[in-house]
């Protein structure tokens, strides 16, 4: 609670936010401050954009239309997608496929301060998650002997809360924090490729870069951040480190009873504006407790992070992350890559490199440094509707020592309402 308040001492109306640079083939990843790609609001921002398709056609322009209209009248923006993923592996010690879906419903209502800078709104998402092979999509890495997960959110939970809490901006929409069931992943290590849902599939290249065993969602706590100057922005968290997002408020209990918890404190540089994670530098400390509700061990880390948008078209990242146990896969992590977009609401290519040191700690012995490759190629087909062919390369994966190379195919698609 020391950092919330030192937060918000520092947090002043020192002037407007610096003006975004024309990047128009970027917009999809604007988001106002500390709002991440996940989040309810920028995910209705991103969907309600208009798209380059291939097919040029909107089935459901009445429907959207009368979702404009329900957000003017009451404030009230929502909306829903369906999204499934399916991969195939070269070899495998087991099963060499693997699928799943998710299913979200989320929404965002401004019910303070609608029309102003420091509004303040209810945001929420629920989701059902399913496997369709007998190996979810979560656990496929273990079938290949990798250390790592080829997808960090198709798992088999069923039916899950993900966020519902009071976000509350302040300072003339300088600053922001949120209290309730967060999802840490909206704002902590962001950047403009981190969703596994529409870019990258693989965690290496999301947040954390696989040195972190848990990223709390549906984690009952509090965060607050926001801009110190035009260019600096800063934001902390605590939330619940034993969060069971099937079992929402079942974090009443293991937040103040056991009070074991998740903490991060994040620094960026940003050329501000909307762009915060578009040209991003920033470093981001966290420590999380042992969980007595889950067995999780505790730990510490450090994630670093820089992108950068190169001519409108190009945006290249450079990310790393170290942790001291904690229960991550990875202790070490260096991450590098570019996407490529040539036009507004069009398609989008991702190519990503990962070198990555199994955590010792983690499986009791020292492995072998695995490398990760992945190519996505996200295509528009429609204003509602993507598919993104993906492959993945595994090299000297860590648990399977037979195997120099691992190779993954996949397809992703997805559907919004």
């Amino acid at each position: 609670m020391f950092v919330a308040a030192a937060l918000l001492a520092t947090i002043a109306p020192i002037g407007g936010l610096a003006q975004d640079a024309t990047q128009p083939n970027w917009t999809e990843f604007r988001a106002d401050p500390l709002d991440g790609p996940s989040s309810a609001a920028s995910i209705n921002r991103q969907t309600a954009e208009e798209k380059q398709d291939l097919l040029n056609q909107n089935l459901l322009e009445n429907w959207e239309a009368w979702k404009a209209g329900v957000k003017e009248r009451t404030g009230l923006s929502f909306g829903a997608d369906y999204t499934a993923v399916g991969f195939g592996a070269s070899s495998s010690l087991g099963d060499d496929t693997s699928a799943g879906g998710i299913a979200r419903f989320f929404g965002s209502w401004s019910l303070a301060n609608r029309d102003g800078p420091n509004t303040g709104s209810l945001e929420f998402k629920f989701e059902h998650r399913h496997a369709f092979t007998d190996v979810a999509p979560f656990a496929f890495g273990a079938q290949l002997g990798y250390v790592g997960t080829p997808q960090p959110v198709f798992n088999d939970q069923g039916w899950r809360g993900t966020t519902l809490y009071w976000k509350q901006y302040f300072a003339d929409g300088r600053g922001v924090f949120r209290i309730g069931f967060l999802d840490v992943k909206e704002y902590f290590n962001v950047y403009a490729l981190a969703s596994p849902w529409n870019h990258f599939n693989n965690l290496a290249f999301s947040i954390g870069s696989n040195t972190m065993a848990v990223l709390p969602d549906g984690a009952l706590g509090v965060m607050v951040g926001g801009y110190v100057t035009d260019n600096v922005y800063v934001v902390g968290n605590i939330v619940d480190a034993s969060a069971d997002p099937t079992a929402m408020f079942d974090g009443f209990n293991t937040f103040f009873d056991d009070f074991d918890t998740f903490k991060s404190l994040e620094v960026g540089f940003t050329e501000g504006g909307r762009r915060l994670f578009l040209d991003n530098a920033h470093i981001a400390l966290w420590h999380m407790d042992d969980s007595a509700a889950t067995g999780a061990p505790g730990g510490w880390g450090v994630n670093v992070s820089a992108s950068k948008v190169f001519d409108d078209r190009w945006l290249a990242f450079l990310r790393g992350a170290w942790a001291h146990e904690g229960g991550g896969l990875y202790e070490a992590s260096v991450s590098t890559g570019f996407g490529y977009k040539p036009n507004p609401g069009g398609n989008l290519l991702g190519v990503g490199v990962n070198w990555g040191r199994p955590n010792r700690n983690t499986f009791g012995a020292a492995l072998g440094d695995q490398w990760t490759g992945e190519t996505f190629y996200r295509i528009q087909l429609a204003e509602n509707m993507e598919i993104t062919p993906n492959l993945q390369l595994l090299v000297n994966p860590a648990l399977n020592p037979s195997k120099d190379l691992i190779a993954i195919f996949g397809l992703r698609a997805r559907i919004t309402f």
